[in-house]
């Protein structure tokens, strides 16, 4: 987003704000302005050699992270090109990481970070397991409350990943939640962090460009 305008300074306020509830919720919290920035922040937060993890991402790899854990520099529990039990292996492996990333399904404004998986594991080492987490989250879903966290998963989120990873659900086809009971369905398991009661260890990094789903 081009600095400086009338529109630009309005997202930044926003962020801002997110920023201040997100410390107040005892997590830590960044502002990059662009991927590129969100990159070099990630590079400097991760020590040489951490093993770390992460969930399935578009913003991840839009903002050249996933390469930068691809870069050797890194214990990295990859699990591109993996199948069946060696995915769970790579799953519960994650749970004794020194780090995980990954991004939101949204961030509301008052601190609170809303995901929706389907397996469970990322929001699962979320909650517990690796020792530091950092969610980078780009401008674009940041909304004013859970409900709305709510709505922008069913109506973005969900659809747009079910495309992305050919899942069959009607969600797909219609381009919205159609609560349904397909065995190909993403959406299966919700959790909100309100608060984070070890200080710091869920790290935020909210990006002034707009990033994944």
């Amino acid at each position: 987003m081009e600095t400086n305008t009338p529109l630009s300074m309005v997202m930044e306020k926003r962020i801002r704000r997110t920023m201040e509830q997100l410390e107040n919720n005892n997590m830590k919290a960044y502002y990059a302005a662009t991927a590129e920035d969100a990159k070099e922040l990630v590079k400097s937060l991760l020590p040489h050699g951490a093993t770390v993890a992460c969930g399935g991402s578009m913003t991840l790899e839009q903002a050249g992270i996933m390469e930068l854990l691809r870069s050797g520099d890194y214990t990295f529990l990859d699990r591109q090109g993996l199948e069946g039990d060696a995915i769970g292996e790579v799953y519960r492996k994650a749970f004794f990481a020194d780090f995980y990333l990954s991004s939101c399904n949204a961030v509301t404004e008052q601190g609170e970070l809303y995901n929706v998986d389907g397996n469970a594991n990322r929001v699962a080492a979320l909650c517990f397991g690796p020792k530091t987490v950092i969610c980078v989250v780009g401008y674009n879903k940041i909304v004013k409350n859970l409900e709305q966290a709510k709505a922008r998963l069913e109506s973005t989120a969900a659809p747009a990943n079910t495309i992305r990873l050919q899942r069959k659900t009607p969600c797909a086809v219609t381009g919205q939640c159609e609560n349904c009971h397909s065995p190909d369905r993403i959406c299966c398991t919700t959790v909100i962090h309100q608060y984070q009661r070890i200080p710091n260890r869920i790290q935020v990094i909210l990006v002034g460009e707009e990033l994944g789903y």
